[in-house]
């Protein structure tokens, strides 16, 4: 369940509940949906359902290294984030990428070396039949089918993400191994069990479940989100979501900002997290038309509620955002321009545009004889 939260004192409710019968046939309507892995140059897509996608992972994480396999065990696995939001509320909830969160044991560093090499032999497997493999390395698949890949292991955190899908408009698919995470949104578990149970890492899970279905912003903690939620929470204001509790966001926001530039110092990283934030979360045409509002809502939330930066760092996030925002604007013009444009005509080696004509309509004077014209030449 991807909500943002405020902290309150209830942070002692029921963390899982039991999902329903019309929960758990969304739950399954999206482990069926095919998914389309696009590939770099000349590697072909991989078209997959989303569970098959699941068995295949899992299967290599779990055979044993003599069989090429990490020899790992997997705890659970959970959908995490939009798509998890999409299966407990009440009303359809759009969702760009689809979070899957293996938990397995990530205490020596080869484990992390497995963990890769076990999901590149899966996209291996999953290469359609016709397809010559026998020039094909891990490391070509890496380049065709990997748009990101970060390993944590500090700090008490110890986890990976390996982030398939290079195609903008399409759902990325991100495969994440957990170990032990100071700080994670909030997923629905499928334990493969006979029931299927949701955990709200938030705390209560009808409080979580009830800011869901109302459109409400709630979080605790920001400040261990990495990134701070910042992005999340204006990308929530400008979908019609509002604040749970009002009256603690601007702290809030100064942690959200706070935890933003802490992960993102330098003005480069922050372009391209921006970049690739609008990239990945604003598809489509009604996504993108909230893109605009989106830069000019978090202009206003870093202007107001920035408290850890220089003047000089502040003025410099502060126009590259504005820039982003300009360039967007530009974009959205030009489209409204191309789809209103005129339509040409060459005769005689001249153009010529095709003028609207407005029909003219016969109208009854109503105005007395010697009225205004009289009045004025006197």
């Amino acid at each position: 369940m991807d909500s943002l939260g405020v902290k309150s004192s209830s942070e002692g409710g029921q963390r899982l509940a039991v999902l329903s019968c019309e929960q758990v046939r969304r739950l399954n309507d999206v482990m069926e949906e095919k998914v389309s892995i696009y590939g770099r140059g000349n590697f072909p897509t991989l078209e997959v359902r989303l569970r098959d996608l699941v068995t295949v992972v899992r299967t290599k994480l779990e055979s044993e290294q003599s069989s090429g396999g990490a020899g790992m065990k997997v705890r659970d696995i959970r959908l995490n984030g939009g798509a998890a939001s999409h299966v407990l509320a009440t009303e359809s909830q759009p969702y760009n990428d689809l979070d899957l969160i293996f938990a397995v044991e990530l205490s020596g560093p080869r484990n992390f070396d497995r963990v890769k090499s076990a999901v590149l032999s899966s996209l291996f497997d999953l290469l359609p039949e016709g397809v010559i493999r026998k020039r094909i390395t891990t490391c070509s698949l890496k380049e065709a089918y990997v748009s990101k890949m970060v390993k944590v292991n500090h700090d008490g955190d110890r986890w990976s993400l390996i982030s398939l899908g290079n195609s903008r408009g399409h759902k990325n698919v991100e495969l994440k191994f957990v170990d032990t995470m100071r700080r994670h949104k909030l997923p629905i578990g499928e334990n493969f069990y006979p029931t299927v149970v949701g955990e709200s890492v938030y705390g209560d899970f009808q409080e979580a479940l009830y800011h869901l279905q109302k459109k409400l912003i709630s979080t605790r903690h920001p400040e261990e989100i990495r990134g701070g939620g910042l992005l999340k929470y204006c990308t929530l204001l400008v979908k019609n979501y509002r604040p749970a509790r009002p009256e603690y966001m601007k702290t809030l926001e100064r942690y959200m900002c706070s935890r933003f530039f802490i992960d993102f110092p330098d003005i480069n990283q922050q372009q391209a997290k921006l970049e690739n934030y609008l990239g990945n979360h604003f598809v489509g045409p009604e996504e993108e038309a909230l893109m605009h509002q989106f830069l000019t809502l978090l202009y206003n939330v870093v202007e107001e509620s920035t408290v850890c930066l220089m003047g000089h760092e502040r003025r410099q996030t502060l126009a590259l955002i504005e820039d982003l925002a300009v360039s967007v604007f530009y974009q959205e013009q030009q489209k409204l321009l191309a789809q209103h444009r005129p339509q040409l005509f060459i005769s005689n080696g001249y153009y010529y545009v095709q003028g609207s004509v407005q029909p003219c309509y016969p109208v009854t004077c109503t105005c007395p004889v010697g009225g205004w014209m009289a009045t004025c030449s006197s």
